[in-house]
Parts: C-alpha cells; sequence; structure tokens
C-alpha cells in the first residue's frame, strides 16, 4: 500500500511528472505504462526510496516490505539452491521445497540445483534473482521487464503464479498481454501526470482517448464562445448604454481562464521497405545439421523448411534450444554442418540480431547510421524512422558510441526499416521498445509486403503475426502450419502436459 501525492520532479530541462498522484491499495496488482524516457523506471526507484522527487509525498505503512527484482549479478553460496534459499524469510530458511518449486518452474532442472551459480548464462542468472525476490514473501513485488530474460513456458508459469500472488504488485513490461492477464488495475504516466483506471490497457486507452476528445471539443467550443464575447465586448465597450454589460463580460472571461490545446503527442508510424518479389519460394533447407562444434549431437538435426513470398513464420520454445541458431542459419550468419541451404538468387534480406550491434560505425550518428542502410534515404526520412524509434529532435544526433544496448538494437531495428528487403529474419525485435512502439512494429509487419521469420517470447505477438510455426519443444524441433491457439489446442507446450 502506498499513496503518492502531489509528485513533481525533473530531469534536466524535462519535466517527468507535474503534480502526480495515486495511489495502490490493498490486494492491488498494478501495470504503470507510458512511453519510454517518461519515468517508469524512475517512479519505481521513487516508490521504493532510492529516488527523492523534488516535491510531494510518498508513504506507505511501517515495515511495508518491497521487493524489487535486482539485475546486480554477485553470487555468494557454492550451489543454485543455496544461493536461492537466501531469499527465504527468517523463520523459513529450512523450506527449500519452495525454492525447488519456484526454480523448476523458471526452467532450471533437478541436476541444477547443485551446479554453481556462476555456471549459468547472464538470463538463467537473472532467473535466480527473481526465484530469491519471490520466495522472499515481500508485501509488495516491483517487477521491471521480468520476462526479458525468459522463454515462452516459463513467461506463462510466472504469469499463472503472479495472478496467485496474494501481496500488492507493480508491473512495468512492452508485453500487453502478459500485463493484461496479471493486473486488477493500470496506471499511465500521460502528460506528466498519472490516470488509474481499474482494468487492463485496452480500458486504460479508452479512457484516455475518450476524456481527451472530450477535453477538445470542450475547448473548441469555449474557444467559439469566447470569440464571440470578444467581437460584442470590442462592439460595445464604448457605448455608455452598453459599457457595463461589456465590463461583465470582461470579467467574466478573465474569471473563466483559457483551456490550452493539448500537447501535441505523436503515434509512433514503422514501416518496412519492401522490394517487390514474383516467385512463390524465397528460401529452403533441405536436411540441415548443425552445431557449433561440428560435432554431434546437433543442436538442429534434419531439418527443412520452404519460406513462400509472404509467410509469416515465428520460431518459439524455451531458450537454448537452437531458436537464434535457426535464425543465424537462414540469415548466412553460420554455416550447417551439414544439408543445403537455398536461396532465390535476387533475394534481398533484412537480419535483425542482438549481435549485429557489433556492426554499427560508433562514429555515426543515430541519423546517419540509419542512412547508411540505403542510399536513396533522405535525412527527412531517417529523422521521421529515428523519431519513430524514440529518438526525437536532439536525440537523433547521438552519436552510436554514447548509446544504450537498448538504444543501439533501436538503431539497428531502423537500418531493418530503411533497407529494401524480400524477408525479413527478425529476433525479438521488440525487446527494447515501449508498448505503443511494439504495436506499431507489429502492425508495419502486418504490412509488410514481402516474408517475416521471427524469433519471439511474446504470445499476443506470436497470435497477430503467425501463419506458420517452427516449434523447438521436448527437444525436437517441428514445423507447425498453422495459428499459436490452435497449435495450443491441438499439441501445447510438453512441460505443460506433465
Amino acid at each position: 500500500m502506498i499513496h503518492l501525492s502531489n509528485i513533481q520532479h525533473s530531469f534536466g530541462k524535462q519535466t517527468l511528472f507535474d503534480d502526480l498522484s495515486f495511489s495502490i491499495n490493498t490486494g492491488e496488482k498494478v501495470g504503470l505504462v507510458g512511453r519510454n524516457g517518461h519515468g517508469k523506471s524512475t517512479l519505481i526507484g521513487m516508490m521504493m526510496g532510492n529516488i527523492e522527487p523534488d516535491s510531494g509525498t510518498i508513504t506507505k505503512p511501517k515495515g511495508y516490505k518491497i521487493g524489487h527484482l535486482s539485475q546486480h549479478l554477485k553470487f555468494t553460496m557454492p550451489t543454485v539452491l543455496e544461493e536461492c534459499s537466501l531469499g527465504l524469510p527468517e523463520g523459513e530458511e529450512y523450506n527449500t521445497w519452495l525454492v525447488e518449486k519456484v526454480l523448476f518452474g523458471l526452467g532450471f532442472a533437478e541436476k541444477d540445483m547443485e551446479r554453481s551459480p556462476n555456471e549459468f548464462s547472464g538470463g538463467y542468472q537473472i532467473r535466480m534473482n527473481l526465484a530469491k525476490l519471490l520466495v522472499s514473501s515481500p508485501n509488495m513485488l516491483m517487477l521491471d521487464e521480468p520476462n526479458n530474460y525468459l522463454d515462452i513456458v516459463t513467461i506463462r508459469w510466472l504469469e499463472e503464479f503472479l495472478r496467485e500472488w496474494e501481496g500488492e504488485i507493480v508491473l512495468i513490461t512492452h508485453d500487453r498481454a502478459f500485463m493484461d492477464n496479471i493486473v486488477t488495475h493500470t496506471v499511465a504516466i500521460h502528460r506528466r501526470k498519472a490516470i488509474k483506471v481499474q482494468g487492463d490497457t485496452d480500458k486504460l486507452y479508452s479512457q484516455i482517448n475518450q476524456s481527451e476528445e472530450i477535453y477538445e471539443k470542450t475547448r473548441l467550443n469555449q474557444e467559439k464562445k469566447r470569440k464571440q464575447e470578444e467581437v460584442f465586448i470590442q462592439k460595445f465597450k464604448a457605448k455608455a448604454s452598453f459599457a457595463s454589460r461589456a465590463q461583465s463580460r470582461v470579467k467574466k472571461l478573465e474569471k473563466q481562464g483559457v483551456m490550452k490545446e493539448l500537447e501535441k503527442i505523436e503515434d509512433l508510424e514503422l514501416y518496412f521497405n519492401n522490394a517487390s518479389f514474383a516467385a512463390k519460394e524465397m528460401v529452403s533447407t533441405q536436411e540441415i545439421n548443425f552445431s557449433y562444434d561440428g560435432k554431434t549431437p546437433y543442436l538442429i538435426e534434419n531439418f527443412s523448411l520452404s519460406v513462400g513470398s509472404r509467410d509469416r513464420i515465428c520460431i518459439i520454445g524455451k531458450n537454448g534450444k537452437g531458436k537464434s541458431t535457426l535464425l543465424k542459419l537462414l540469415a548466412a550468419e553460420l554455416e550447417p554442418v551439414s544439408g543445403k541451404i537455398s536461396k532465390h538468387p535476387s533475394l534481398k534480406e533484412g537480419y535483425f540480431g542482438q549481435t549485429n550491434k557489433l556492426n554499427l560505425n560508433e562514429s555515426n550518428t543515430v541519423t546517419d547510421e540509419i542512412k547508411s542502410a540505403d542510399p536513396s534515404c533522405t535525412e527527412a526520412k531517417a529523422r521521421t524512422i529515428a523519431g519513430g524509434l524514440m529518438f526525437s529532435d536532439d536525440l537523433a544526433l547521438k552519436k552510436v558510441k554514447v548509446l544504450s544496448g537498448g538504444e543501439k538494437s533501436r538503431v539497428l531495428l531502423g537500418k531493418i526499416l530503411v533497407a529494401p528487403a524480400h524477408i525479413l529474419y527478425l529476433d525479438e525485435p521488440t525487446n527494447h521498445l515501449d508498448m505503443q512502439a511494439c504495436d506499431s512494429l507489429i502492425e508495419a509487419i502486418d504490412n509488410f509486403d514481402g516474408s517475416v521469420v521471427m524469433v519471439t517470447h511474446d504470445e499476443s505477438h506470436i497470435r497477430a503475426v503467425a501463419t506458420k510455426l517452427v516449434v523447438f519443444d521436448n527437444d525436437q524441433v517441428s514445423i507447425y502450419p498453422g495459428g499459436y491457439d490452435d497449435f495450443l489446442e491441438d499439441i501445447g507446450w510438453s512441460d505443460e502436459k506433465n
């Protein structure tokens, strides 16, 4: 239970919050939304007491415990189970069964319990921090993008865990479906204030749109009446018989004040630069095998796939099973050990992968780097794309070398957007975007005339995009010739059958 009242806060010249107020009450699970850079993480820092507002008050009950997912990776115990058991509250130190239950849900196996935490990848180490948090029994869970390092099966488990959580939750995520399936309330940071509704993001944004439509109609009506009053005052203020009435209307206008026009918030519009393509088949693989050491057992074995014109293929499954590897094979970033990958000779490909950030020119500005992907790209077009990817105004002139990892990913996405292509290979393209940008990107994929092969863990994006699935599950890779809901009904995930 937290109450924020009249919060004012600025960062440099930017005002983040202006008289922001809202409460989180007993049992509420609150989704916190807003554009990137509008202060969601700052607000979490304030609620945790790590950041002081310029003015205003934040109150919470004495002894109220807030648990926050730490990105800091430092482990002191020799095994995963012992490390994660450190999260158990005082008096429950021996309830390691609960720790094991959470770790299994987060994708760890029985054999992992006795392994060293330092043997695992960064993504799995973040999961250990999440396990410590979930077993610590705080009054409130504060979760900032908790599913960034989780695969689709683990996200489904976490969603169910959080739905059953009895305390309060504050959740930031770009995964709208994940948020909507958990929260009881949604709060938007909008025009530097907080707007809270009971319900999901659809209800929130519908209410915001409706309120702003009413405001604008009222403002225009007031403006029209004001002009009529001003005409009357101008016409009759010099006439003695009307002077008092004119003066009365002057006072009325002064008392009424002026409704300001709402500051325009640009809708993000992203478009891929599709090139025309006449052939029916773009790419095909015949019985390809791959492992990183070239030896068996293969990570990908005897895999065949045909990518036709305007196909929408989503590659889904657990982490570490070969999804990104398959995408790299299709994009010729890797070569198969055996088998064949055939491509149409005139095929133009666009590949968005996390390792591609290494190919960015560090001395270029954001717009220069976007322009470098297509000689016909103008400065104006590059600035428009940069703005759509949240590099508006002077941010588009920042050098690549000073950008964060997430910002570099958005620059890379800008290069893919501008370069003409017949087929797009996209590896988690929405990871560093806010909800509005995610929606715009999925719409751009839908409008793209070429084909798309995409790795994603976001179930709403799979539902929106996929007409065919490549599924990594139960140590096998298979092709499902349909959409995601049909796959869940027909086959489903092996872990959820046990």
